[in-house]
């Protein structure tokens, strides 16, 4: 329970220059960490696109047998996100996010002894329902931790680790798959080993690092903390609505606004990405190891354009034409791809998409759904686990048609998401669930 308004000094009598310092200690102590985990958590579901350079050949399985397995993680993300947010909500970051570390890193060690495409879908549809409270987890632990006008680019800098994950994973998972180890093991099955084992050491720190909440850190001083808590009471208390059922998220329109807009970030970021190696390999022919370095520039560029968008949406205030001119971007540059013949446009289309989806991200997660509690948490995993079926759309699709009217039909699917941007009142626009 939060302290009293009458014994905890108001947001208003705190200078504005002490309030940025404690917003910036608390960024410092919370946001690498989760960054880090995010890196690790990113990287797990998509080192199968490069994993896929060797494994389907070596197994015998299809082009569409890949697509319909990539996607396939993102069913299990759907069906399991909604309860272990909730899960979360009633136990704590702390516990909840280490048991999920520990067992989603078990699956993707797992993989190396997939030998059927039912083994694959199989654990591929278990590493999506492990990983699903994972991200949602995040953001709702976040909001509890910073104010509105800080939360834009908190998010930002969180979800860059998903494109750094592509700058750090490409060079590693294609150096990799280079080794020539005896023994009996293959390159791509020492590639998910080694990738899973993090997970699992990290979620075992996880327990010993995070706090799960301001009332619970020792590293804050009195101060600070109350200072904090009244900011956050204060809006929460001037939300547009004060109802925290389940249902509540529901009825909220802008809750499937934000689905329909998350649903082509998702469609775009993990279609691209899942196949972006192969896309590579198909134009150039190159060694795995410079395919990985190639790979790793959509993704530089992606994480710098997706943190100034998310700090010029929290400056200016603005979510919905942050969010509606990022997806028109990332519509033309998929079809420049899509009508693209040699390496140099492909590359940057799949780029200025990539840039793209994940700039929206920042502020689509800013946006103000009016709801609090477990209303708060379930609008959050809604919009997330729906959303995120965009993932296991966006690689199937690529692998059951051809590339370029995939790519079109990506690209169409993010310009609405654009569109359902500006039907976003102004009032939802200038604050965050």
């Amino acid at each position: 329970m939060l302290p009293t308004s009458n014994l905890i000094p108001t947001p208003a009598s705190v200078q504005q220059d002490s309030g940025a310092a404690i917003i910036s200690k608390i960024t410092l102590r919370l946001v690498p960490f989760l960054f880090v985990l995010y890196i690790v958590a990113y990287l797990d579901r998509i080192n199968v696109g490069f994993a896929k350079l060797e494994m389907l050949q070596q197994l015998g399985l299809s082009e569409g047998v890949y697509g319909f397995g990539a996607g396939i993680f993102f069913a299990g993300y759907f069906f399991f996100q909604l309860p272990s947010n909730l899960v979360l909500a009633k136990v704590g970051a702390r516990r909840w996010v280490t048991l999920l570390m520990v067992v989603w890193g078990a699956i993707s060690c797992s993989m190396i002894f997939v030998k059927t495409a039912h083994e694959f879908y199989f654990l591929r549809f278990l590493l999506g329902a492990a990983e699903a409270g994972f991200f949602p987890g995040v953001i709702l632990y976040l909001k509890s931790w910073f104010p509105t006008t800080a939360r834009a680019r908190t998010v930002a800098w969180f979800m860059a680790a998903g494109p750094l994950s592509g700058v750090v994973g490409g060079p590693i998972s294609g150096a990799i798959l280079q080794w020539h180890i005896s023994g009996y093991l293959k390159a791509w099955q020492w590639l998910f080993l080694m990738e899973g084992l993090p997970a699992i050491l990290l979620g075992l720190v996880v327990f010993f690092v995070l706090a799960d909440s301001p009332q619970h850190a020792r590293w804050l001083g009195e101060k600070e903390r109350n200072w904090l808590l009244a900011l956050l009471e204060e809006e929460r208390r001037s939300m547009i609505v004060q109802k925290s059922t389940v249902g509540a998220a529901f009825a909220r329109p802008i809750i499937w606004l934000m689905v329909v807009m998350y649903f082509g970030v998702n469609t775009c970021a993990y279609g691209v990405s899942l196949w972006l190696p192969s896309f590579i390999r198909n134009l150039s022919g190159m060694s795995d190891f410079k395919l990985g370095l190639l790979s790793a520039v959509p993704y530089i560029a992606t994480a710098i354009a997706m943190v100034l968008i998310g700090f010029h949406s929290d400056r200016t205030g603005e979510r919905r034409w942050h969010i509606a001119l990022s997806a028109f971007c990332g519509m033309g540059g998929l079809l420049l791809s899509a009508f693209s013949h040699s390496l140099v446009p492909t590359i940057i289309g799949l780029s200025l998409g990539l840039m793209a989806v994940f700039s929206m991200c920042g502020p689509i997660w800013a946006l103000n759904t009016g709801l609090s509690g477990t209303a708060a948490a379930a609008g959050i995993a809604i919009v997330n686990s729906v959303g995120n079926l965009g993932g296991f759309f966006g690689p199937s699709i690529i692998g059951f048609v051809q590339h370029k009217t995939a790519l079109i039909i990506i690209g169409l699917l993010i310009g609405l998401g654009g569109c359902m941007a500006l039907l976003v009142t102004g009032q939802e626009q200038t604050k965050s669930t």
